[in-house]
């Protein structure tokens, strides 16, 4: 049996929806075989029946993230089943393939729309059935034909075209406006490598890095008109949907750090209001460009709005494995 899986990066551009083509394989084809009598002479059938085709499975895993495995290579197939042979020999059995993907992937057929959700790991799906073999002729044998010269061709296999959705991309989704620090805050967090520079959409796709066994969604920066498609726009909005918890970036440095909140807020209210419940965490990066006093007022602005504030510099380590330890405890804390 084989397992699919795809190598573990600590990033990679983040792929959440695909459409592949599952496609099982043949059984093989019947033998028509007659044995050799003793002088040369032709006895009775012989011919083996083919062997089944491949099964083809998804099986969830907690080793992978993300869909991107499928993003070049749209086709699986498993291998077709051998031909049945002389002296009553049957074909091989072809290999199943078993694929692994990630847990909380839905799947759906793009003809018949019946969907199911990979919520459990290990526990092999089947997803496209492989074609049975024919039947050699030594099956076709009776009183009134005694040497049948003809077989069973095999059965083709299971061919489906398939929707794959992850239903959760990350624990943690960082949000925020362009340049809010969250690129910087990934790499430091995770050792991920996500472009980082002092301009508008650098990052351009999300990205996804592993603190510890944690994986944390570096979305691209949201401005004001991204629910109707501005920017970088819906997709990733769909991303945040897909998190756990949220954790705001805020620049500590910003002229108005609450309007930068609140124009977020407005696009996820403007997007789907469902956003507005997810839990949220508020974290003011750049605190090494602030001194106390701005650090402490802008801290106060969101306590006051009933959110829990965090503060990190990349540049201060002790503030980053602070900032880990309390992400750690936010999501053994939290239930979604």
């Amino acid at each position: 049996m084989k397992h699919h899986i795809n190598p573990c990066y600590n990033t990679r551009m983040l792929v959440d929806n695909v459409t592949i083509t599952v496609r099982a394989g043949s059984g093989g084809n019947g033998s028509v075989s007659l044995r050799h009598g003793g002088r040369g002479g032709k006895g009775g059938p012989d011919g083996g029946n083919g062997g089944r085709g491949g099964n083809i499975s998804f099986m969830g895993s907690t080793n992978i993230t993300d869909l991107r495995e499928f993003r070049y290579n749209k086709i699986v197939a498993s291998g077709n089943g051998g031909n049945g042979l002389h002296q009553k020999m049957n074909g091989r059995q072809a290999e199943d393939v078993v694929t692994l993907i990630p847990l909380g992937t839905k799947v759906t057929d793009t003809v018949t729309g019946a969907s199911i959700e990979i919520t459990e790991k290990n526990v092999p799906i089947l997803m496209a059935k492989g074609g049975r073999g024919g039947r050699g002729n030594v099956n076709f044998k009776n009183s009134v034909n005694q040497t049948p010269k003809y077989a069973e061709h095999g059965e083709a296999g299971e061919t489906r075209e398939l929707h794959l959705e992850l239903r959760l991309i990350a624990e943690i989704g960082c949000i925020g406006l362009p340049n809010a620090g969250k690129s910087s805050l990934v790499t430091v967090l995770t050792n991920a490598h996500p472009a980082v520079g002092s301009y508008p959409f650098t990052t351009l796709d999300a990205t996804i890095g592993m603190m510890g066994t944690h994986p944390i969604a570096d979305i691209p920066g949201l401005i004001e008109g991204a629910s109707k498609g501005k920017g970088l726009g819906i997709d990733f909005l769909h991303h945040i949907e897909k998190t756990k918890i949220l954790l705001h970036c805020i620049d500590v440095t910003s002229d108005n750090p609450l309007q930068s909140y609140t124009v977020i807020r407005e696009e996820f209210n403007q997007f789907d209001p469902k956003l507005l419940e997810k839990p949220e965490y508020i974290l003011l990066t750049k605190t090494d460009l602030a001194d106390a006093a701005t650090v402490k007022k802008v801290t106060s602005i969101f306590t006051k709005l009933k959110k829990r504030v965090l503060t990190c510099s990349i540049y201060d380590q002790k503030s980053i494995d602070s900032l880990k330890k309390s992400l750690i405890l936010i999501l053994e804390n939290t239930k979604v």
